[in-house]
């Protein structure tokens, strides 16, 4: 990857993207178990009592309690996508008589297992492809009580545009949010990849005018879920926060932006990603090179909903491997050879590039939480020696600006291996710890231009010790802190006092956020960043405000080489 092709809006491109391990070859195969295990550690356990019974709009859900938490998995916000509906704008459910059994995680959208290099690397994060169809629209809710007026806490899961699932990591269950913090937590799948933002309008006609985005309408449908039904689940329909993390960051970037999701949250928070689109004229020539390949007429749109969906997810990926590369993306994601799914600029759905030049003014009003972790760019299966590192960095950057990335990295953390170091800044793929700063300072930078609600930015530099500490603070790291489940990712956190401790002040802080616009808790204050300042909550056994963490480093990666 030339540095030279890399600027501001570059980095800010490539904090969007997905987990860590998204390019890499077979060796050790990731679970495709559902995790349906709640690992209650003391009474009250798991029960399915009368009383785990709430209405929707759509018919009665059953859920379970453990530990007082009323549980609902796999509740329908959306009809079936498959078939005739593929494509199209979500379709309310069909209602239903009796109760609907919310008790388990709902299916994946259909996306390419991972296929992981290292055991210490599925042994970190316990990952879980989980079960796919395209009967996905579902989402998750956590709740204490199914009374009250409690703020909703609404989180995207990462894997860019083409992967990952509500389930995908432990750190995402949310009943410790709502046990522990009186929230209502709802995490949520929707559609990815070929069946989210493929481009047939040609094919289809009017009706599918909005199929390069239905990936990110669907998140507006669950939104409209939320609003409609929350409040019979306890729940603050006017006081949502949505966030995400890596891709999911980049899909609330995008809601920022889109006229169709105002007024269905309050809140903001990205983790580790950012706003990034492609564009119309490319996501039809996409389309026009499957028709060609799959010998399918023009306006044939039944053939393409016929398809079996890993005969057209493999069909995508032979049409992406033949257009012209896109010289801001020059990386592939996991899989087969292919560039990108991302959302489309089409003018009505997508109606400009967030984060780029500006942030969204029609969510000006929403307070921002934004940051990132220290090692970004963790891939257990890679432990360069120095000089392999050396070597990398200015193969990537320049003789000057590589030197002068190892030797700062060096001297600002000594006690840090070589191994360690390279996952914060390696000279190779897409997850790097400074452009991800470089893009946190960017956003932050816009959305304070607004000069309307405040912005507040994190870096997660909390260490593990699992694994004599090489991991660092890998990307989706924080997640297990700020969703309070230390214990239920106790093979990354080691479920540590130290670990423990930070789990709660970290919970509070994103809590606090959902309340009241507000990340400070009593004995720490979080304040506003500016772009002068760039002042930041350092996440570590110490938290602590520090102005610009790692700027002098960040800013190695904005010179030319």
């Amino acid at each position: 990857m030339s540095h030279s092709k890399l600027n501001r809006r570059d980095a800010l491109k490539l904090s969007a993207t997905a987990g860590v391990a998204a390019a890499l070859s077979t060796r050790a195969q990731a679970s495709d178990s559902v995790k349906t295990g709640v690992h209650q550690q003391q009474p009250p356990y798991c029960s399915t009592p009368r009383s785990a019974v709430a209405r929707t709009k759509y018919g009665k859900v059953r859920g379970f309690v453990s530990g007082d938490v009323f549980t609902f998995k796999g509740v329908p916000y959306g009809q079936n996508t498959g078939g005739e509906n593929r494509w199209l704008p979500a379709k309310p459910p069909v209602p239903w008589d009796g109760e609907y059994p919310a008790l388990i995680y709902g299916a994946n959208c259909p996306q390419h297992r991972h296929n992981w290099t290292s055991q210490e690397q599925v042994f970190l994060q316990d990952w879980d492809d989980g079960w796919q169809s395209e009967d996905m629209l579902k989402l998750n809710i956590w709740t204490p009580s199914l009374t009250g007026r409690r703020p909703v806490m609404f989180y995207i899961h990462g894997g860019g545009f083409e992967f990952g699932s509500a389930y995908e990591l432990p750190s995402q269950e949310g009943a410790n949010l709502a046990r522990y913090h009186d929230v209502v937590s709802v995490t949520v799948n929707h559609r990815l990849n070929a069946l989210g933002f493929l481009d047939v309008a040609e094919v289809g006609g009017p009706a599918y005018q909005d199929s390069s985005n239905v990936g990110m309408t669907d998140l507006v449908a669950a939104l409209r879920w939320v609003r409609d039904n929350i409040s019979n689940f306890g729940g603050d329909p006017d006081c949502v926060m949505i966030y995400g993390q890596s891709g999911g960051g980049g899909k609330v970037a995008e809601l920022l932006g889109m006229p169709s999701a105002q007024g269905l949250f309050h809140r903001a928070g990205i983790q580790s990603g950012g706003a990034f689109e492609g564009s119309a004229e490319e996501a039809k020539q996409l389309t026009r090179q499957m028709l060609k390949d799959l010998n399918i007429a023009h306006h044939d749109i039944g053939a393409l909903q016929k398809m079996r969906w890993k005969d057209l997810m493999s069909s995508a990926d032979t049409a992406q491997g033949k257009l012209p590369v896109n010289p801001h993306l020059p990386f592939k994601m996991h899989g087969p050879p292919h560039r990108f799914w991302m959302p489309i600029l089409d003018g009505r759905v997508i109606t400009m590039k967030a984060f780029h030049d500006t942030a969204p003014a029609i969510s000006g009003h929403i307070p921002l939480l934004v940051g990132s972790v220290s090692e970004e760019g963790n891939m257990m299966a890679s432990n360069p020696t120095e000089a392999q590192w050396r070597a990398n960095l200015i193969r990537a950057y320049g003789e000057q600006t590589g030197k002068a990335l190892a030797d700062g990295m060096k001297k600002a953390y000594p006690h840090k291996s070589v191994r360690t170091l390279s996952y914060m800044c390696g000279g190779g793929g897409f997850l790097n710890t400074f452009f991800m700063r470089n893009g946190v300072v960017h956003m932050a930078k816009l959305k304070y231009e607004l000069h309307a609600a405040p912005v507040y930015t994190y870096y997660f530099t909390w260490q593990t010790k699992m694994l004599d500490g090489v991991p660092g603070a890998w990307h989706t790291s924080d997640l297990q802190f700020c969703f309070d489940n230390t214990l239920r990712c106790e093979q990354g956190t080691g479920n540590t006092p130290e670990a423990q401790a930070l789990a709660k002040k970290m919970t509070a802080a994103w809590v606090n956020f959902a309340r009241t616009g507000n990340p400070s808790q009593p004995g720490l204050t979080w304040k506003p960043t500016d772009p002068v300042t760039n002042k930041t909550m350092v996440w570590d056994n110490h938290p602590r405000m520090v102005n610009d963490p790692d700027g002098e480093l960040r800013k190695l990666l904005l010179k030319p080489a």
